[in-house]
């Protein structure tokens, strides 16, 4: 027994780490998941008030859940504080499990990020997983006599105090960075039109049509292939998912660029020959006072003939913020941004449709041209 629990204790404590230290290279990511789950749950008319009051503090939560679980497997590992500890841990497995468990069987979200978008799960796999790891922590809360600390107390504290401040610190760098580990499908090298395309191995969706019509009053449905005569009248129709597909989503989707009057320009602009930069600022709300880095960097493009474009999903606030600038803004999706940028503002190095190089809020004022 002693050995099954302390093999237990270090694949649990060691999976915990990575787990967290693989979202702490993108908090965001986790946070806009999290988001996701409090919209489903909002939308379901789940104490909808409070739902929409949990989504601004998404972030917030992303960072103390990322820090709560490098925080945990280090502890297991060290032995440090093992009842609470190993308590806290059943804890999150439960709360783990419950959220895999309703990502697979209400399918009303796709994934539940449990290892960030570095590693992507499919529902399955992960409420395997958490059913493994509850079962693991049980075995340790039945074993828990066999966790001895690997050192003395203060050197247990010291070391998990370390581990803390560093997740922590590695969270604060990245969100006015980019992610360490970009694996997001805007990462540079990419071609954002190659990848707006359908998968090669795509299959998609089969579906069964039935249609409606009615005649003296009278509704009646009938297949495609017994359509009715012309004495009836066409009424509605129902489509009906009779086969999932697989591979039937573009990696990058819903991304579309758009001008003042709503003309779809992702072609035309992505396909230009040559050096150009997009600046990507989803809402200028967000940018601090006092930050300028931004206008600075633009004005350098623009007095090197560089063509220059400003995405964003509110145009108004942007073309307001750029007014000295004379800016050429694009309107794309709120969320479509928040993939491609994980601060506001990104900016991108595009030669044609392929990302060359990207660099986040702190980083643009180091651009060189």
């Amino acid at each position: 027994m002693r050995t099954i629990v302390n093999i237990i204790r270090v694949l649990t404590g060691a999976l915990f780490i990575f787990s967290g230290l693989v979202k702490a290279i993108d908090p965001r990511g986790l946070a806009y998941k999290m988001q996701e789950f409090f919209e489903a749950w909002g939308n379901s008319g789940f104490m909808v008030s409070q739902m929409q009051r949990l989504h601004g503090y998404a972030l917030p939560f992303s960072i103390i859940m990322i820090t709560l679980e490098v925080a945990v497997g280090v502890a297991l590992l060290l032995g440090w504080h093992k009842k609470i500890t190993v308590w806290i841990l059943f804890l999150l497995m439960l709360f783990f499990t419950f959220l895999t468990s309703y990502v697979l069987f209400s399918g009303k979200i796709r994934a539940c990020g449990c290892f960030g978008d570095c590693i992507p799960l499919t529902p399955v796999q992960t409420f395997t997983k958490d059913i493994i790891l509850l079962i693991f922590t049980i075995i340790l809360i039945i074993g828990i006599r066999y966790i001895h600390p690997l050192v003395k107390p203060f050197i247990n504290a010291t070391i998990a105090i370390l581990c803390i401040a560093a997740t922590i610190f590695l969270q604060w760098y990245v969100l006015d960075h980019l992610p360490i580990k970009d694996c997001l499908p805007f990462k540079p090298g990419n071609d954002i039109l190659a990848l707006r395309k359908m998968p090669a191995n795509a299959i998609p969706d089969k579906y069964d049509y039935t249609f409606i019509y009615q005649k003296n009053g009278e509704k009646k449905e009938f297949k495609m292939t017994e359509l009715p005569d012309s004495s009836w009248e066409f009424v509605d129709r129902k489509q009906v998912l009779i086969q999932k597909g697989k591979n039937n989503i573009p990696l990058i989707n819903d991304f579309m660029l758009t001008t003042a009057d709503g003309t779809d320009s992702t072609e035309a602009l992505l396909s230009q020959p040559g050096k150009y930069f997009i600046l990507f600022v989803n809402n200028p709300a967000d940018i601090k006072a006092g930050y300028h880095d931004d206008i600075d960097m633009a004005k350098q493009i623009i007095s090197k003939s560089i063509p220059l474009y400003f995405v964003t999903s509110q145009r108004e606030s942007t073309v307001q913020r750029y007014s000295s600038l004379n800016p050429h803004v694009f309107t794309c999706d709120f969320t479509a941004i928040k993939t491609a940028a994980r601060t506001t503002p990104t900016l991108y190095e595009m030669q044609g449709s392929v990302i060359k190089n990207k660099w986040g809020k702190a980083d643009i004022a180091d651009v060189k041209f």
